[in-house]
């Protein structure tokens, strides 16, 4: 691909596909296509994007990149799809249903020239540049971070199958996937290491809908982790990194804001008609994309770093399995099941 303005498709034809659409029409891509297992709801996208509508076998239908918004367990099959078929790929988190399709789609991506970006778009938003920024610099001073806690508290959404077996995990799974890679971020923007083991507490019925957890990083640092379907109706989305020097606290919901030692950081002024596109990283994440694709570079946030996501989570799953005792990363669990079934077996 050589054009700024690529072509785009949609797999899947949800919120989520909505918003990945907004993104590329805001940086001047066209959506020519949408697919999902709902003709309806494949057929009124498509309208309202002057697109095709078309089947998941059509993709990726003359498309550049074809974004796959589908539930996790076809992640897998629609991305290798696109991929085979020539496409680049922007996949949604969380990766895939379990490790042994991550090791897969690691190999395949780097088969295809390193054209799949996981889609964590968070780690595009500018209040999340603003966060790491900040604390790279508190680091560069030597003041050592001795607190990290990110949580991600809200309702259960009304659409998708989130509570299901077939999703593949709950709260921790999907909501949780955003904080678990903010802190992974911020761990290593305060020289901290990777995230060496992890206890978790989960609680719900058929899968989790609350899940508190521990990550220990190689320095020794301990952050804290909540991510909760249980919240009110108002959602709690914040984040504090400190020091014995300097404190750092964010707000992403119910409004977004940014402190550094109790005084405001300005963010830069969202330029688009829909702000959230801007501010939550979907417009960031698009255009770094297909820069990366012109110039032949591997995503900031590739399928190794999604699959490193999927491997902390797992172990939590393995760790809640286990009444919260501590357990490595990777955990070395069996990488044919779901985190569900980590933490509840058949």
């Amino acid at each position: 691909m050589d054009s700024s303005t690529p072509t785009v498709a949609l797999c899947g034809a949800g919120m989520i596909a909505s918003a990945h659409a907004l993104a590329a029409r805001s940086m001047g891509a066209h959506v020519v296509a949408v697919a999902s297992r709902s003709e309806q709801s494949r057929t009124k996208l498509a309208a309202d994007l002057g697109a095709r509508a078309v089947e998941y076998s059509r993709l990726p239908a003359g498309a550049d990149i074809v974004v796959v918004a589908t539930p996790p367990g076809q992640h897998f099959e629609h991305a290798v799809h696109a991929l085979e078929r020539g496409a680049a790929v922007i996949l949604e988190k969380p990766l895939v249903l379990n490790l042994n399709e991550a090791d897969r789609l690691v190999d395949l991506a780097a088969r295809h020239g390193e054209r799949l970006l996981y889609a964590e778009n968070l780690a595009y938003a500018p209040v999340t540049h603003a966060i790491i920024g900040l604390v790279a610099r508190i680091a560069e001073r030597g003041s050592t971070i001795d607190h990290l806690q990110l949580r991600t508290i809200q309702p259960l959404p009304t659409w998708g199958d989130f509570t299901t077996v077939e999703w593949g995990g709950g709260a921790l799974y999907d909501l949780g996937i955003h904080p678990l890679a903010l802190a992974v971020l911020i761990g290593r923007a305060a020289r901290a290491g990777e995230v060496v083991s992890v206890e978790s507490v989960l609680r719900g019925e058929t899968t989790d809908t609350h899940a508190e957890v521990i990550l220990t990083f190689a320095s020794g640092l301990k952050g804290t982790v909540v991510a909760s379907w249980e919240g009110a109706e108002v959602p709690c989305w914040d984040i504090q990194v400190s020091s014995a020097t300097d404190v750092v606290r964010a707000e992403l919901l119910p409004s977004l804001s940014l402190e550094h030692n109790g005084d405001a950081v300005a963010l830069p002024k969202t330029t688009t008609s829909v702000p959230m596109i801007e501010s939550f990283g979907y417009l960031g994440q698009m255009r770094a994309f297909v820069d990366d694709l012109i110039n032949h570079r591997t995503p900031f946030m590739d399928a190794a770093f999604g699959r490193w996501m999927l491997e902390i989570a797992c172990a939590c799953y393995v760790s809640a399995s286990r009444d919260g005792t501590s357990t490595p990363v990777p955990s070395g669990c069996d990488r044919t099941r779901s985190p569900l079934r980590l933490w509840k077996a058949d």
